[in-house]
């Protein structure tokens, strides 16, 4: 009868712990995880990097906010050639471009802090208001250390968002502008990775993530880093 009892209460007791780290993922929403002919992966993976540019489908005010219509980067900066890297999202608002090693340097350049990958896409043109939203799967429930590799041409601050729950307020992220650099386009090339800007917790399974560009803007998201620290 005891052993019967406290079989029970250990049944109870490891079903509330499962049930803890389930995620609260919004029952509204309507996004779903990107996919393409060269990513189809889906929910992309906890730990691990967040690729900014694969935000979800679901269009303006479901999986993103742009201030504008316009992606400034395909089919506007980089001319529509049929290529996957110039015509990435062609259709969507969110501002996207990708790095290009070249003579003269744009993305290899001297003055970058950390050298970034070639070809790599990222979300850029950022303005105050805007943000990408991304189903994730978090396989380990725990505390996250979050790290991101950007451009910012001045001070601005970020934010990120969990199940639409502010996880972390405005995060302060140090300009990359390099006055030694006489090239005025390439203050928005200068690359760098910093590590811990801000911890937050995760439970396990499906979950939203949202990236909000919070103050001043004029920054470039290659991706932020997910790594489980306890």
């Amino acid at each position: 009868m005891i052993k019967m009892f406290l079989s029970k209460v250990f049944y109870l007791f490891c079903a509330g712990i499962l049930f803890s780290c389930q995620s609260d993922f919004p029952g509204n929403y309507k996004g779903t995880p990107y996919t393409d002919k060269i990513y189809n992966a889906g929910p992309q993976p906890i730990p691990g990097k967040l690729q900014c540019e694969y935000y979800d489908f679901g269009g303006e005010g479901v999986a993103f906010h742009d201030v504008d219509t316009i992606n400034s980067g395909s089919g506007r900066l980089n001319p529509a050639e049929g290529t996957y890297l110039n015509e990435f999202r062609i259709n969507e608002a969110v501002d996207i471009s990708y790095t290009k090693f070249r003579d003269p340097a744009i993305d290899n350049n001297p003055y970058n802090l950390v050298e970034p990958l070639k070809d790599q896409l990222y979300v850029g043109w950022t303005q105050p208001g805007e943000w990408t939203k991304y189903t994730v799967n978090v396989k380990r429930a725990g505390t996250y250390q979050l790290g991101i590799m950007y451009t910012s041409n001045q001070n601005g601050k970020i934010s990120i968002s969990v199940n639409d729950k502010d996880a972390t307020g405005p995060i302060s992220i140090p300009a990359t502008f390099v006055a030694a650099d006489t090239v005025a386009w390439r203050q928005w090339h200068h690359w760098n990775y910093i590590d811990q800007i801000a911890r937050i917790n995760l439970k396990k399974g499906l979950q939203t993530i949202t990236l909000h560009s919070v103050e001043i803007g004029q920054m470039n998201y290659d991706f932020i880093n997910f790594e489980l620290v306890n």
